[in-house]
């Protein structure tokens, strides 16, 4: 039975990919007009449907209501909207300039659709993150298949809902299931891969790409350290730190991985965390536990995962500052500040991915910068300090996908910045019109005049005219 169940989808896999390739054929000649209608009927799907999103990733993970708004519909809306608004700048042809050795020819840069694409979305973000890429993939002009998550399985259903609700099946095509449904997309000769995950899964996805030529776009993670400076406004610091660390339970690719503090507001620094952290999600005093605004761990997997991490952590030292309740018939992880790390405990091996928040110490910047360099090059990277040349020195002396001074996360939403990563941390870039050009082909094209041109007199036979000639493009261009 389950052979039969696989060679179905494989089946249907082969037949939808067979259709997308040849409308990406015929996308070629997609007006801006078509493109802009499938966005229009895109969003009015999502607003149409607003209620139905917040319940399907509320009952994968009990996300609050007001956090899905913000981090799952309006980053996809707002998405979308700045596609309309821009796709005609976008797409316009651009001119480049002609170099006197190229006297006679006009040319530009002409945008087409890359072509077939796939989309393989994680769970963590389960709506944004495979919509959001869908929105540059329509904007370029391509045909999209989606494989959401399977840990999400409502969120997944609601996905598949949306796509059958306000596409052709030419255009846009979901396919659930597990790894195995994963692998047999992978297998197609794609013209595109967008994948968010891991970076060790990033790895399969590219070798995958790399059997078709497939471009990729890989957005991953790894530790992207937050450096608090000895001149930081604390309270200030902690508030967002603490947002950014434990909104959606700590599960965000770019949330603070671990921080870095000067050695002289330490203490001063967790007792500002511990504050804010209270004020957040235990105004009453109730226990966080009770608190209506914190996200829950995505499954038991995880939630094992994460307590294994500070299990390693503390029997090799580390001490709890605030938190470690776990309530796994709840996958319920109490936001949990480490402190007294050490380099050999997993924690500050491995991305961590959940509300555990280790904090060190340093004395100097210079150990700080030495520090971050030593790892794999971060997703994002955040520097909360008062002295822009401390700021500037961070950010010129350290390489991330991403960096942000006095705040956290928050890059992510503005679309006229490029997201991604860096080696480790990811490829290629996304969002807006970043999120266009990784659809999309950057064809040279170059107009030459009929009859006499500049290159004619260096074809062969090589004489004395065109030796001059070649002589004076060495010393003056």
């Amino acid at each position: 039975m389950e052979t039969i169940i696989q060679e179905n989808i494989q089946s249907e896999i082969d037949r939808t990919f067979l259709v997308h390739k040849r409308q990406s054929i015929l996308n070629r000649t997609q007006s801006i007009k078509e493109r802009k209608a499938l966005l229009e009927k895109l969003l009015a799907w999502i607003k149409n449907n607003q209620g139905d999103i917040r319940k399907a990733i509320h009952a994968d993970f009990k996300k609050p209501y007001l956090e899905i708004d913000l981090s799952e519909i309006f980053v996809v809306t707002s998405e979308i909207k700045h596609a309309l608004k821009n796709i005609d700048k976008w797409i316009k042809p651009q001119k480049v300039s002609t170099p006197l050795p190229m006297l006679g020819t006009k040319s530009h840069v002409q945008y087409e659709p890359k072509g077939t694409s796939l989309i393989i979305a994680p769970w963590n973000y389960p709506f944004n993150l495979a919509i959001g890429p869908l929105v540059s993939a329509i904007a370029a002009g391509c045909t999209a298949i989606i494989k959401p998550s399977e840990l999400t399985p409502h969120t997944s259903a609601l996905l598949r809902r949306l796509v059958a609700e306000t596409f052709d099946k030419s255009q846009v095509a979901l396919f659930e299931g597990e790894v195995e449904v994963a692998q047999l997309l992978l297998d197609k000769p794609f013209d595109h891969i967008f994948f968010t995950g891991s970076p060790a899964v990033g790895k399969i996805i590219m070798k995958a790409a790399a059997e078709n030529l497939s471009s990729v776009t890989l957005e991953l993670g790894g530790k992207s350290p937050a450096i608090i400076d000895f001149n930081s406004d604390l309270k200030d610091a902690a508030a967002k730190i603490i947002w950014g660390k434990f909104v959606n339970c700590g599960q965000t690719c770019i949330a603070p991985d671990y921080v870095l503090v000067h050695h002289s507001v330490k203490e001063a620094f967790l007792t500002a965390l511990k504050n804010e952290l209270e004020k957040m999600y235990d105004p009453s005093g109730k226990g966080i536990e009770k608190s209506k605004d914190y996200a829950r761990i995505v499954n038991g997997k995880h939630l094992k995962r994460l307590k294994n991490l500070l299990a390693d952590a503390e029997l090799k030292g580390a001490e709890k500052y605030f938190g470690g309740y776990v309530d796994e018939e709840e996958m319920f992880f109490e936001p949990t500040v480490l402190t007294e790390l050490s380099e050999d405990m997993d924690i500050m091996q491995e991305e961590i991915f959940g509300p555990l928040l280790p904090v060190l110490s340093f004395g100097d910047l210079e150990e700080a910068i030495q520090y971050i360099n030593m790892k794999p090059k971060p997703l994002a990277l955040y520097m909360f300090s008062n002295d822009d040349d401390n700021i500037k020195r961070v950010f010129q002396e350290t390489s991330s996908g991403g960096a942000v001074a006095n705040d956290c996360v928050l890059h992510f939403l503005q679309n006229e910045l490029p997201f991604g990563g860096v080696n480790n941390s990811g490829i290629g870039k996304a969002h807006g019109h970043f999120g266009f050009l990784a659809f999309s082909n950057q064809k040279a094209v170059m107009h030459q005049r009929v009859g006499l041109t500049a290159s004619k007199p260096l074809y062969p036979p090589y004489g004395f005219a065109g030796k001059k000639i070649i002589d004076s493009l060495l010393k003056w261009f």
